[in-house]
């Protein structure tokens, strides 16, 4: 199990950085021990999922990374119309850019565009965020009725109470109340909620994937967001209706 996750760590950091990295890079910024690196690289130049250039002593993804999943019918990569959507608000923007689905009691940044600007937030794909307790969550439990975000709440708490996760517990009737609010707005906005200085704006996507519902974040500092809020949000509902007219 630990083995399979640093493998789709290590995929995933090269899909983040888009360039060749040797084995002391990918064990830093991953945080894993030199030698286990080293083994699951060469176990994965082994299955042909990357090269090794032996005069730099570097990886790259293969083709066949490229190959993977290109089977799924899915609207991040059907005509790829929201990558292109993720792509054109981190220029409008230079903020990041995160997408999001909801994995349990936890919103998931499944794919994620770094800030181009000086004043960024650093996030991190595959980053996990409570639910109930985040501008992407919110997000997110606004496409739900409210006796789905009901049992969100009460399955937060039943794990929190036993230890599962540490988190603080949900006070459901507060829940409902700022999920209502999502819903009348359009949109979640939230500051210092998650991480100390960052702030989320977040947008759900007028599609699903499969039938699960996305979200579209912009990921900034708390400070520039609140100033920038109105133009942000005019920038994403303008780039939204671009993207997905229907």
């Amino acid at each position: 199990m630990k083995s399979a996750a640093r493998a789709l760590q290590v995929l995933e950091y090269f899909d983040e950085i888009q360039r060749h990295a040797n084995v002391i890079e990918i064990s830093e910024t991953l945080g894993l021990p030199q030698s286990s690196t080293s083994s699951l690289l060469r176990s994965l130049v082994a299955m042909g999922y990357l090269h090794f250039d032996r005069g730099a002593r570097s990886y790259t993804p293969s083709c066949r990374v490229a190959l993977l999943g290109n089977w799924v019918n899915s609207p991040l990569f059907m005509g790829g119309v929201a990558l292109r959507c993720m792509e054109d608000l981190q220029q409008r923007t230079g903020d990041a850019v995160m997408l999001a689905i909801q994995n349990g009691v936890w919103a998931q940044y499944i794919h994620v565009l770094q800030a181009t600007s000086s004043a960024r937030l650093h996030v991190t794909r595959g980053a996990l965020r409570p639910v109930a307790a985040s501008g992407t969550g919110y997000a997110l439990l606004s496409a739900l009725t409210d006796a789905e975000v009901r049992k969100v709440a009460h399955r937060v708490n039943a794990e929190v109470r036993s230890g599962a996760i540490k988190a603080p517990t949900v006070a459901t009737d507060d829940l409902l109340q700022t999920i209502a609010e999502v819903r009348r707005l359009g949109y979640a906005f939230t500051s210092d909620l998650v991480t100390p200085g960052g702030a989320v704006l977040a947008m759900p996507l007028p599609v699903t994937d499969g039938g699960q519902a996305l979200v579209i974040g912009l990921g900034g500092i708390s400070e520039v967001q609140k100033k920038r809020r109105a133009e942000l949000l005019g920038i994403m509902r303008d780039t939204l209706a671009n993207h997905f007219p229907s």
